[in-house]
């Protein structure tokens, strides 16, 4: 577990990356995402999922063309980290990207690959850029800062607006 106060205090050195790739990395978590996704799909009609940073990937994953029946009817992330293009290639389901403007790990090669490809996939897609903001803005932004704070209310806003669209406005997919 990564303790809150690390982030807030830009003390990323201090905590053992290698480590939580090591106990969280996709062959470690995507079993169990997976579960939880075929689980809830017992109960529930309509699913969507919101993954930032680390669960971009699992968003990917869980709205992959490859699984039948679906595992999600609808997927939005931001900031994602260890998305690869073969996620956005296997892309099955409406998707949306809440994109920062400085980014390292979704970088300009893969924000380019995402608005190149995804809309080769036949899914309905909303790129949306977010200027001025880092990485993490969406779940970690700093509330102080009238920017980042501007950006956080504009991501959920965007966010939850996919949401009611594909689960709760009457459009399927």
């Amino acid at each position: 577990m990564i303790p809150s106060d690390f982030i807030t205090q830009g003390a990323w050195d201090k905590i053992d990356m290698q480590g939580f790739q090591a106990r969280n990395g996709k062959e470690t978590r995507w079993p169990e995402i997976k579960a939880a996704a075929e689980a809830i799909r017992v109960k529930h009609e309509r699913i969507g999922v919101i993954g930032t940073c680390w669960g971009g990937w699992a968003s990917f994953q869980l709205g992959s063309k490859a699984h039948s029946p679906r595992l999600v009817d609808c997927v939005s992330t931001a900031h994602p980290t260890w998305l690869t293009n073969e996620d956005m290639d296997n892309i099955g389901v409406p998707v949306q990207i809440v994109a920062p403007e400085i980014d390292p790990v979704f970088s300009p090669d893969l924000k380019a690959y995402a608005n190149t490809v995804i809309p080769t996939r036949g899914v309905p897609y909303d790129y949306q850029y977010f200027p001025g903001v880092d990485h993490g803005f969406a779940s970690r932004g700093n509330p102080d800062d009238v920017k980042d704070q501007r950006a956080m209310v504009r991501a959920k806003n965007v966010m939850v607006g996919w949401m009611k669209e594909w689960l709760h406005g009457g459009l399927q997919w």
